[in-house]
């Protein structure tokens, strides 16, 4: 064969199309658990397994620790917020919200506010902010779950006590009234009590009882002298002259 005749078998062989070849497999491929490599093909996947550098530990514990948390101010003006409802509430009571939804809260919120009363949640952070380092700084630890809180001017625990029992999502844990920190049962013998009105009367009337007393006490020994002469000077009068008489008689013969 010439040259010219190799050249152009080699041309066309390279303009052909490779022969492609078709082989079955039985089993289907699992994509999501693929099969093991073989062993010399798994060693070479773990020899040109790409590494990359770990960034340091010293440098991210370093920017962790000084890294400034950023306050937001809002949180300060809720918190100022809190502390002017606990200055100038004569009720707070403190309730332990279980799961609850959003219409029957919100019927409850009405309902007090018809007592005006006013339904509140605030969160740890704000409630810490609020009264650290004051007075009120003993009621920290009842807001480590979900509370809320019941604001009142007024002094009416018997009416709150009459709404919360219709709200059973609402569990009582404590209250503040007239300045005085109360525990669930303390608060429940307080709305017992009888109103103010009815205990001044009570009041004046005990003190009243005791001045009497004294002044019958003082008073007694005097009546019972003056009774017993009365009784002497009457029974002298009802004596008649001829008892005097044989009364004098009968000291004469014994003389």
């Amino acid at each position: 064969m010439s040259l010219l005749l190799k050249f152009e078998l080699v041309q066309q062989l390279k303009c052909t199309s490779p022969l492609l070849q078709f082989q079955r497999y039985r089993g289907k491929i699992n994509i999501q658990r693929p099969r093991q490599p073989h062993y010399e093909r798994a060693k070479m996947l773990a020899v040109t397994a790409p590494r990359y550098p770990e960034p340091p530990k010293t440098t991210t514990c370093f920017e962790k620790r000084t890294r400034q948390i950023q306050e937001n101010p809002y949180n300060d003006i809720i918190a100022r917020e809190v502390h002017n409802w606990l200055l100038n509430s004569k009720m707070v009571a403190i309730f332990h919200l279980n799961s609850i939804k959003s219409d029957d809260f919100f019927e409850a919120r009405v309902m007090l506010h018809k007592q005006n009363m006013q339904l509140k949640m605030y969160g740890q952070k704000i409630v810490k902010k609020a009264v650290e380092g004051t007075r009120f700084e003993a009621i920290l630890p009842l807001f480590e779950s979900q509370p809320c809180i019941v604001f009142s001017p007024e002094a009416k625990v018997s009416q709150l006590l009459k709404i919360t029992r219709k709200i059973p999502q609402m569990i009582l844990m404590a209250g503040i009234v007239d300045d005085t920190l109360l525990s669930r049962s303390e608060f429940m013998e307080y709305a017992q009590l009888p109103g103010l009105q009815s205990a001044q009367a009570e009041l004046v009337h005990t003190l009243n009882m005791a001045a009497s007393t004294l002044v019958q006490n003082l008073e007694a020994h005097q009546k019972n002298f003056v009774n017993v002469l009365d009784v002497y000077a009457k029974g002298e009068s009802e004596g008649s002259p001829e008892s005097k008489q044989e009364a004098s008689g009968v000291t004469n013969q014994k003389d």
